[in-house]
């Protein structure tokens, strides 16, 4: 069945509306209560949030709709989505609750949950709690919401794993790295992480205020971070978004790195040490031809998957590789953590810089394709391939562009909108036909 509430990424919504509305809320913690106490007899949850002010009162929801069903939780407080994965995994917790909408602004925010592999919860199991949240949320209404206070210990205990993850033979004492927290998650707890490595640490966007998360800075505005790394003569820039579930990078001389370029520089290293599985690297429909491309001259394959985090982790379970990514900075290493986590990216890429020298080195052979992103409001969303005229203009464009170029038309998981990527060697193939299929959606669905 089509899901109602779960994205690819949770629920998302404006806090106070439907679906994140407190009665439904409620019922999202007490249906993912009853389905854990089916396996469990004394199930304990673990919830987080990030710094938007709406995170608290939705947790506090959730956690009354827990307790309902009598299910204990505790609570991180502000935590990265990736330290809720891990701490769930590491601890013993039955589920993960994340309060967050990633690197969308502050008035937005989300529920994701874990299963106590410190994985996403298959479709399926989605599909059930969906089920038991839309049955029951307009009958007994909300209980009163549960006072959360944060235990700080799990803050350090999540620390502590990613300290016993880096790359043993790398030193980073001194080495000069600038943090954009995007006023979010990570703002004390990715500085605390790499001062206690030795680093010298400057930080920016730090201050969250509960509504300038993401705000004109983060891994999706990183020009104050281009600005910045070089002036500080910085070996490296890092820029995390609001839950810290990616990262991009920023080189000595301004050059943003992205995932492409992390998923090459850590691939080749691994392959060195001998220690990259499956001799591939699990990328997404998105990821640019050029690292296709690099990756092969080193004898190396990408595997290709739908967008979306969840895909990346199946198809690397299933074929057994441990490095995988998107290129928007979600990277996996699946040998340290199951889900993408941007201190953990961050805290590799240090290391190979402090070992191997300047990331402007590690990638400098890697060709970026023009490539670009529209998106376009659409009002509902049919099979694009049940639409005659999109699908016409998608087989004009792959009959154009053959080898040299590719087109990914896909609808967004979290939000009415089509996407459409185009991506070529020559730069004016990739407008004609970006904007030919953007019209084409537009007239057949556009809002």
């Amino acid at each position: 069945m089509s899901k109602e509430l779960f994205g690819t990424d949770g629920i998302r919504g404006i806090p106070g509306e439907y679906p994140l509305d407190d009665r439904t809320l409620y019922w999202t913690g007490r249906s993912l209560g009853g389905f854990l106490r089916l396996g469990n007899q004394s199930p304990r949850v673990l919830i987080g949030t990030d710094t938007r002010e709406s995170g608290r009162h939705i947790a506090s929801e959730i956690a009354a709709g827990l307790a309902e069903e009598g299910i204990l939780n505790s609570f991180a407080g502000v935590i990265t989505t990736p330290g809720v994965a891990c701490l769930v995994r590491k601890e013993g917790f039955a589920a993960g609750v994340v309060i967050s909408a990633s690197h969308n602004p502050y008035h937005d925010n989300g529920v994701k949950l874990f299963a106590g592999s410190g994985m996403k919860f298959p479709d399926e199991i989605e599909e059930r709690i969906e089920i038991e949240i839309l049955r029951h949320r307009n009958g007994q209404p909300p209980a009163g919401a549960v006072r959360l206070t944060p235990d700080r210990q799990l803050d350090e205990d999540y620390l502590e794993f990613l300290r016993g993850c880096r790359i043993p033979e790398a030193d980073l004492s001194g080495l000069k790295i600038v943090l954009d927290c995007a006023n979010g998650a990570a703002s004390s707890l990715a500085p605390t992480l790499f001062r206690s490595l030795g680093a010298k640490v400057g930080s920016i966007h730090d201050a969250p205020d509960g509504r300038n998360i993401n705000a004109n800075c983060g891994s999706l505005y990183p020009e104050d971070l281009q600005k910045r790394v070089p002036l500080a003569g910085a070996a490296l820039g890092v820029a995390f978004d609001g839950d810290a579930d990616r990262a991009m990078f920023v080189t000595a001389s301004g050059r943003v790195v992205d995932g492409d370029g992390v998923l090459l520089a850590s691939a080749r290293y691994l392959q060195s040490a001998g220690k990259l599985k499956g001799g591939k690297v699990v990328g997404t429909a998105m990821t640019n031809l050029g690292l296709e491309r690099a990756l092969a001259a080193e004898g190396l394959a990408l595997a290709r998957v739908p967008v979306g985090d969840r895909y990346v982790l199946e198809e690397m379970l299933r074929s057994g590789a441990n490095l995988g990514g998107e290129q928007s900075g979600h990277v996996i290493f699946l040998d340290d953590a199951t889900t993408g986590d941007g201190m953990l990216t961050a805290l590799k890429i240090a290391c190979l810089v402090a070992l191997l020298g300047p990331l402007d080195d590690l990638v400098k052979d890697l060709k970026t394709y023009p490539q670009t992103i529209l998106n376009i409001q659409v009002r509902a969303k049919p099979p694009l391939e049940s639409l005659p005229e999109v699908s016409r203009t998608l087989q004009d464009a792959a009959r154009a562009l053959g080898d040299s170029g590719r087109v990914v038309l896909r609808y967004s998981g979290t939000e009415p909108k089509a996407r459409v990527m185009v991506e070529a060697e020559r730069a004016e193939d990739v407008q004609h036909w970006a904007e030919r299929l953007a019209k084409a959606v537009k007239s057949a669905v556009g809002a």
